[in-house]
């Protein structure tokens, strides 16, 4: 049987509780030191627990999934074919639109998933209202048209990114190449590719420009590594790349192809 010195609780969750730990053992010191031994033991174990259940709790509460993108990427067809698997003529939106989604596990867990308006003049409004609660955030471009708009996809998501990267509990993080029944639509691999370049290019021309800040406030978050070309890869979260087709390859009344998706979903839920 260990002596009741050896039952102490670490730095941490237990340290607060220390002092009544030290009271409890002073007093059963007197009166029996094996009981002491059990008793400082199961107290110990009882407060560890409490910690990681209130850890769990609070980590169990993010169950959102934020779909961002630009307008016309897809993100509200990819939204509704989730919920539904039925294909839905859409517009753009200027507000948000959530529903539950039963992920397809053994669990049994459910996500809410959070349609964001694409809208340059709305869509930070919202992911500020709803980051603080988001599990995951799936950003969505739209393959077919990323040639010509990389730089405004590229600007977005340097944003996403920098407030995914400051979130207490960081979010899980999947760009979704959508629209890739469209012929001339990029891989997922070159998307990540040029997606890189850009932001690098972006990283070193807002790290140039002059800062606002005042002595009293925090520097922003930098994406990758300094003296380094940018990759997802330096980033600390982790940063995932699919293809799908929210519309399907046989018109409006073909199948979707988001079963990638799916299992993305059932692997963070």
């Amino acid at each position: 049987m260990a002596s009741a010195d050896t039952w102490r609780v670490g730095d941490g969750a237990g340290g607060a509780f220390q002092p009544y730990l030290d009271s409890l053992r002073q007093e059963l010191q007197q009166r029996d030191p094996t009981l002491l031994s059990v008793a400082v033991a199961v107290l110990a174990v009882l407060l560890t627990l409490v910690f990681w259940k209130f850890i769990w709790s609070r980590k169990s509460s993010q169950r959102a999934v934020l779909f961002v993108g630009l307008c016309d990427s897809g993100k509200t067809l990819l939204f509704v074919r989730l919920l539904t698997g039925h294909y839905r003529d859409t517009q753009t939106s200027i507000t948000d639109s959530s529903a539950a989604y039963k992920v397809n596990n053994n669990r049994g867990n459910s996500l809410t998933l959070i349609d964001l308006p694409g809208h340059e003049s709305l869509r930070f409004q919202f992911l500020d209202r709803f980051k603080s609660s988001a599990r995951a955030v799936v950003f969505v471009v739209d393959s077919a048209t990323f040639q010509r708009e990389v730089k405004d996809v590229a600007e977005f998501l340097y944003q996403v990114l920098i407030d995914s990267m400051g979130l207490k509990n960081t979010p899980s993080f999947l760009i979704a190449c959508n629209k890739q029944d469209i012929a001339m639509a990029k891989s997922a691999k070159l998307i990540q590719q040029q997606l890189e370049k850009e932001l690098n290019t972006l990283r070193v021309t807002r790290s140039a420009a002059p800062s606002t800040l005042d002595s009293s406030s925090t520097a922003p978050a930098q994406l990758g590594k300094k003296g380094k070309e940018f990759e997802f890869s330096q980033l600390p979260l982790k940063v995932e790349f699919l293809e799908c087709s929210a519309k399907g390859g046989r018109g409006d009344a073909g199948t979707a192809d988001i079963q990638d998706l799916e299992k993305w979903l059932a692997k963070i839920a």
